[in-house]
Parts: C-alpha cells; sequence; structure tokens
C-alpha cells in the first residue's frame, strides 16, 4: 500500500487543529493515530451530512468539534497579532448558534452557526479554506482598529 501525503497537514492551520483536537483526548485514545485519523470527523460528505438527523441536542463529541475549531482560529490569531484572541461559542439545544472571537474588546470574528449536528467539511482543503477566511477577517479588523484590540 503506497502512503500518499497531502502537503496541506502540514500547514499551520492543520497543525493547530491537531493540536486541539488532542488536548480533548484525555485518555491518549488518539496515541500512534495519523493526522487524518484524528482529524476524520471534520469531514462530512453531502451524503452523509442528509443521514444526520437534526432532531434533539447535538452530541458532545460534535460540540467539541465545533468549539476545537474557532479555538484553533483564536489561536491562530493570537500569534499573527500578538494579542489574546478568545474565542466564545453559544449553542442551544437546537444546534443554533454564534461563534465570536473577541481581541481586548474588539469582536473580531462573528458567525452564525446552524445545524451543528450536521457540522463538517467536504475536505481538509475546505475546512483550511474557511478557517484562513475567518483569519484574514480578523487580522485585517485588527489592522483597522488597532487601539480596540489593544484594550
Amino acid at each position: 500500500m503506497s502512503e500518499t501525503h497531502d502537503p496541506i497537514m502540514e500547514t499551520d492551520f492543520i497543525k493547530e487543529m491537531l493540536r486541539q483536537v488532542r488536548a480533548l483526548d484525555n485518555y491518549g485514545t488518539y496515541d500512534g493515530w495519523s493526522v487524518e485519523r484524528i482529524l476524520a470527523p471534520y469531514i462530512v460528505t453531502k451524503e452523509q451530512r442528509r443521514q444526520i438527523p437534526v432532531i434533539g441536542d447535538p452530541d458532545e463529541e460534535t460540540l467539541s468539534r465545533v468549539k476545537a475549531f474557532y479555538n484553533g482560529i483564536a489561536v491562530l490569531i493570537e500569534k499573527e497579532c500578538g494579542q489574546i484572541a478568545v474565542p466564545m461559542l453559544n449553542i442551544t439545544h437546537e444546534g443554533f448558534g454564534r461563534a465570536l472571537i473577541t481581541v481586548g474588546k474588539l469582536v473580531v470574528m462573528d458567525r452564525t452557526v446552524r445545524d451543528v449536528h450536521r457540522y463538517g467539511y467536504d475536505s481538509y482543503s475546505k475546512m483550511k479554506d474557511e478557517a484562513d477566511k475567518y483569519l484574514s477577517v480578523a487580522l485585517e479588523i485588527i489592522g483597522k482598529y488597532p487601539e480596540v484590540a489593544g484594550l
């Protein structure tokens, strides 16, 4: 079996996501697992998404994945701007809510979260692209209002 290595696995975002997910692994379950296997729950195809019911509360594993994603973005913001970025996530039992990231008194990311039951991305590339978009906008906002970010 030939092993192909996807260069996206070497990006700062994927490395940070790996750190975030490993931080949730209290019992060492992921020891010895590949990056792809650890992050596999983030990849949900359209067919898989359709099969997931949106009735009932989102499970704790899904909520942990959502939190890890926004925590990862916050860490990348901190690395870029040198100021503490704080992610805040509020999701109702119905799977709807809001994700915010603040730097100082400045809201640098504000996203409505929907259908958390079906949370996932078509590919690692799409997940990274979404994170890069949020990171870029956050850094632009910080650059525009540095005095508020410094409060």
